[in-house]
């Protein structure tokens, strides 16, 4: 088997745009969490897939914070990129925005998901590496070991 090369951030940057339809909407005429969570979960996944190449699976959502609503009719943006690589696991940070028609974007989610790649049996597949071209690429990949071992805690955890 030949071995991965490795990629940069920009090479899993993914952009997804939605106009917040009636459909979306809670009685308060605000998008429903549900629904915002939906479409961060389809955005991680082509970011990870763009990386890895191949299928993959959520395993883990991560500091989840709605920071403001997004009301009927509003353009919404998300933004997502791979930040973090482990041996079969990718971590991808999705930005969410409410996009003004004058341009102008207040964020207004931000969320961490672990996505793992799967080959064409269904079982965990090796990721290539990450190639950190940035200050802030290599602040969310330090970020990105601190909540791994945080994950890695939490499963030990009895409940």
């Amino acid at each position: 088997m030949e071995p991965l090369r490795a990629k940069p951030v920009s090479a899993s940057r993914t952009e997804h745009v939605q106009i917040v339809m009636p459909g979306h909407i809670n009685g308060e005429k605000r998008l429903f969490g549900g629904i915002l969570m939906e479409w961060i979960d389809v955005t991680a996944a082509v970011a990870a897939r763009r990386h890895a190449n191949c299928n993959v699976t959520t395993a883990a959502v991560d500091n989840l914070q709605f920071k403001a609503p997004a009301l009927r009719n509003s353009t919404v943006v998300l933004c997502a990129q791979v930040t973090h690589t482990g041996r079969t696991s990718m971590e991808v940070r999705v930005d969410t925005f409410v996009e003004a028609l004058s341009g102008e974007k207040e964020m207004i989610n931000r969320a961490y998901l672990v996505m793992v790649a799967l080959d064409e049996n269904g079982a965990p597949a090796p990721v290539p590496q990450l190639i950190l071209e940035s200050d802030e690429e290599r602040q969310e990949w330090e970020g990105g070991c601190r909540r791994r071992e945080l994950r890695a805690q939490r499963r030990q955890q009895k409940y």
